[in-house]
This record gives structure tokens, C-alpha cells and sequence, in this order.
């Protein structure tokens, strides 16, 4: 099958011919047939599978040119970083078409988005939280949206979005919409929201959900501390020509910009950026572009801030934390193997991170391979801080499996103990004990009387 099977408008075609979108990926070639008939669709599929042309090509064939002021389509996502790259994936293969496609999102000025709604959109790309804002402002106005898409839905669940998603389906217009929601994996919480959703949805599953890319091949290797994550890094690094473009994920923004310093001054500061929540809105832009045009070599990134990174040639993905919430590691790693290229992902993996491995392998029903450590890397004594950081994350996991477990330090302690010894004795207790009396005792002794008041 070839894009020309679609039926598309020539604008489109072309467009697809410059992208270089020869064949449709399985995603497209499920859901837009579905989409251009006007079926509500749930789509499965892992991240870099092309999802954003399978629901952009439909909306901009049925739009097909700009008219009037107010947007007929309306695309969620959960990030400011995926809002962006929607958008400018569809200005993309809008390019011979007058349709103007906005995104709006938060960290950045309100009153310049504002600005840009009131010169006329069709398609709005949107993060729920600021469509929420400018909505209560009276600057934006639903009743012409014809197309509602949730991407990355299961995302938007994690992050805490779906009273806002709820908020937004009440002031949308419901008849005559059409809805299509895409998710790597399929959590109860985006079964509830395709409840509420969808009506009468076709679901198509291009491969079990929280399933990884056959594209990427995956390996984790057990370290005993920080110190020694750090070496197992630069161990990596130091191989420029395998390790041509890498992704290091941290877990929250603090580790992030700690790791960020500590490689800027190993390292060329213009071959390293980091992008997490705490940067500018430019400052983040900036470094995925140079991520992705390759001028940038190793870019750390925190799970929130780096979703709408669709860098192509991603060689290596590296988690340096292993993430807290399972499903970001299907989405982390799915930043490589895109577009039928291959990848690797590596994991470190400390004593304490061992429980959330098991729980991913659960997930995506796969064994990770472990390796053993170089023998050229360093392996440094762990500090006895950072040891009582593991061994108390090993007691709340153990006491999130079993509420009766009380912790390491106390099973040790009644270890320890000797077993008490219990002897049967006659002897009376101590109430029917009598005080002995006292020999020579004269109670009329002065000593003896008892003080009259």
C-alpha cells in the first residue's frame, strides 16, 4: 500500500513525497481509512510509529483549506515539548495548504497566544491546562470542533490530567464530533477515559500494549552506587563513533542538571545540553532543535520535558535512573528505533531500582538482558548515606507488598533478640504479698504516731 491508496488531495501527497513517506507505517495504514470514514478509533501503538500522520493526514484532507476563525480539529497532548512537535509535524504536511495550525501550551506568555487564536486557527494543538486558561478567559470558542484527538492519553493519566480532560469534553460539543485517542499503553484509567470517550470505537492494536520495538535492543547492568553509574557513563561516552547520538534520562529534574554539570566539564559544553522542567521555554527549545539537527551529541533529559523529541537518528538511550512509573519506560525508550531504524537502550540499575525493573519486565513481558561491568570501569565504595537511601527505598517497596512489614532494621533486631523464657511458679502475686512486720515495733513510740491535725 502507498499513500496514494488514501484518496488524498494532491497538497497532501506532495508534501508526504518531500517527508520522504514512502510507505504508510501499520498505525497509518489501520486508522486512516477508519479516520477519513469518521469512525471514532483507539490506537495502541508504541512511540516513533508514525501516529501523528495516521490522525493529521485526516483531519487536514477533511478541512482541506482555511475558513472562518474558530478551530474544527483540537489535539491534546501532555507536554509542551509533544504540543510542538504535532504541530510542526502537521505544518509540515499542511505545507501546500493555507491551514492554519497554533499551539498553545504553558511556560510561556499567555497574551502572544491569545494574540494568535483571534487571527483565526483550524487546527489547535493544546496541552490541557492553558486550553483550560485561555478558554475561561472568553478568548476561545469550541462550537465549530468537528475532530477531538487524545495523544499519549495514558501519559496525560500519569501527569494527573484527566479532571481537566473531563472539564474540556463538557464544553465541547458532542454531536457530530468524531474522537480518536492513541496510547502506548493501556492502563485502567484510559480504559475508564475511553469509556467516557469514545462511542462504538475500532480499536487497532499494531502490537500489545506497553509492548517495545523489536528495533531496539535492550540491556541493563546492576551497579552498586551513584559514583559507579558515573563511570559506567563515560565508559559509554568515550566511544564517539558507536555513541553518536545519546539520550540520558534522569528521574527528576535535580539529578538531571547534577549530571548536566558534572558532563559539561568532562566534556565540550556545545556537544551537551539538558532539557526539565526548570529550564526557559527557549532554552529547552533550542536544545532539542540542536538535538535533533545533530550539533548536539548527548542531551539529559527528565521524563516530562523530553516527549516531543522525534529525533530519528537517536543511536543510544540511556537510563541512568530507572523510572518510578513503568510506562515511561516504554516511552523512553521508544525515542530510539524510530522510523524502522535500529537502537539501544541501557539501564543501570542499583540494589534499590531492582524491584522497579521487575515491575517493567512484568509490563512489557520481556526479559531484559543483563551484562556484566566492564572490567575497565572503576567500582567505588558506596557511602554509608547513599546506602541508607537503598536500604530504606527497599523497606517501602517491601511494605507497599506486605502493610505487616516493618523494616529491615526491626527484623534484625528480633533476630537478634534471645526467645523469652516463661517459668511456672507458685510463688503469690505480688497483691497477696504482705509487708513483714517490723520487729520491736511500738506504736505508741513517738517516732511511730501518726500526726494529729
Amino acid at each position: 500500500m502507498t499513500f496514494e491508496d488514501f484518496k488524498l488531495n494532491k497538497q497532501l501527497l506532495t508534501a508526504c513525497q518531500e517527508l520522504e513517506y514512502s510507505m504508510p507505517t501499520p498505525i497509518q495504514t489501520e486508522v486512516i481509512p477508519l479516520a477519513l470514514a469518521g469512525h471514532d478509533v483507539l490506537g495502541i501503538a508504541q512511540t516513533g510509529t508514525g501516529k501523528t500522520a495516521a490522525f493529521g493526514l485526516p483531519i487536514l484532507m477533511k478541512i482541506k483549506y482555511a475558513q472562518g476563525m474558530y478551530p474544527k480539529a483540537l489535539i491534546l497532548a501532555p507536554t509542551r515539548e509533544l504540543a510542538m512537535q504535532i504541530a510542526k509535524n502537521l505544518q509540515d504536511l499542511a505545507k501546500y495548504t493555507d491551514i492554519r495550525i497554533l499551539s498553545i501550551y504553558g511556560g510561556t506568555g499567555i497574551q502572544a497566544q491569545i494574540a494568535a487564536i483571534n487571527q483565526g486557527i483550524d487546527i489547535l494543538v493544546a496541552t490541557p491546562g492553558r486550553l483550560l486558561d485561555i478558554y475561561l478567559k472568553g478568548e476561545l470558542f469550541f462550537k465549530e470542533i468537528k475532530t477531538l484527538v487524545l495523544d499519549e492519553a495514558d501519559k496525560m493519566m500519569d501527569m494527573g490530567f484527566m479532571h481537566q480532560i473531563r472539564k474540556v469534553l463538557e464544553v465541547i460539543p458532542s454531536k457530530k464530533r468524531q474522537n480518536l485517542l492513541f496510547s502506548a499503553t493501556l492502563p485502567e484509567k484510559v480504559i475508564s477515559l475511553t469509556e467516557e470517550f469514545l462511542e462504538f470505537p475500532h480499536r487497532i492494536e499494531i502490537t500489545p500494549s506497553a509492548t517495545t520495538a523489536e528495533t531496539i535492543a535492550q540491556s541493563l547492568y546492576k551497579v552498586p552506587n551513584l559514583k559507579t553509574k558515573i563511570n559506567l557513563l563515560e565508559y559509554f561516552l568515550a566511544d564517539e563513533e558507536k555513541f553518536s547520538r545519546v539520550m540520558v534520562f534522569a528521574r527528576t529534574r535535580k539529578n538531571a542538571e547534577n549530571l548536566y554539570k558534572y558532563l559539561v566539564r568532562k566534556y565540550d559544553d556545545n556537544l551537551i545540553k539538558v532539557i526539565h522542567a526548570n529550564k526557559g521555554q527557549n532554552t529547552r527549545i533550542n536544545a532539542m532543535e540542536s538535538f535533533k539537527n545533530g550539533e548536539v551529541r548527548v542531551l539529559v533529559a527528565t521524563d516530562v520535558a523530553a516527549r516531543g523529541i522525534d529525533a530519528i537518528a537517536v543511536s543510544h538511550v540511556i537510563n541512568f535512573d530507572v523510572p518510578i512509573v513503568y510506562e515511561d519506560y516504554v516511552h523512553r525508550i521508544g525515542r530510539t528505533g524510530r522510523a524502522n531504524h535500529t537502537g539501544e537502550a541501557i539501564t543501570f540499575v542499583n540494589m534499590a531500582e531492582e524491584y522497579h525493573i521487575k515491575k517493567i519486565e512484568n509490563l512489557i513481558k520481556t526479559k531484559i538482558t543483563e551484562f556484566e561491568l566492564p572490567t575497565v570501569v572503576e567500582i567505588t565504595y558506596t557511602p554509608h548515606e547513599e546506602m541508607q537511601e537503598m536500604k530504606k527505598a527497599i523497606d517501602d517497596h517491601k511494605k507497599a507488598e506486605d502493610p505487616d512489614f516493618k523494616g529491615a532494621f526491626h527484623e534484625k533486631k528480633e533476630s537478634n533478640r534471645p526467645p523469652k523464657v516463661t517459668k511456672k511458679t507458685d510463688k503469690k502475686s505480688p497483691k497477696d504479698k504482705k509487708k513483714p512486720e517490723r520487729k520491736n515495733f511500738n506504736p505508741r513510740h513517738k517516732k511511730n504516731m501518726k500526726k494529729k491535725y
